[in-house]
């Protein structure tokens, strides 16, 4: 199993992508929590030039309440990340996949939670 789903789009560039997918997340319930400008960190850190990479840390909270609900140290795997990349092919946005991280974790509660989870975050990338 993958533990991420992606999509390579080709109609935009880079910040407009971000956009784009910030815009289908929130259609989904997810609001960005965090964004992690991955290029500028490196180059303000360690002075590496890097390419147009942004990590958006995801957060849908009414399953984040029923996650945490169920298993309170389940904040160690939230938000949902999901990442905005410049490849070659394009821009590739891709996203954890819940339910192969939550098998890490040994309850079952969270499975349902998961499935739903993935689905909205497949719907927001297929969506692009």
């Amino acid at each position: 199993m993958k533990y991420y789903y992606s999509k390579i789009i080709r109609d935009t560039d880079f910040d407009k992508a971000v956009e784009k997918v910030t815009a289908s997340l929130k259609e989904q319930g997810f609001g960005i929590l965090t964004e992690i400008d991955v290029k500028a960190t490196l180059k303000e850190k360690i002075d590496q030039d890097f390419r147009p990479y942004k990590i958006l840390g995801a957060c849908n909270p009414p399953y984040a309440y029923q996650a945490l609900s169920a298993e309170d140290k389940i904040g160690t795997m939230l938000p949902c990340n999901v990442i905005v990349q410049q490849t070659e092919a394009g821009i590739e946005v891709a996203a954890i996949d819940p339910v192969a991280s939550m098998q890490a974790v040994e309850n079952k509660d969270l499975q349902a939670i998961a499935n739903e989870i993935q689905g909205r975050l497949k719907k927001s990338i297929d969506k692009l």
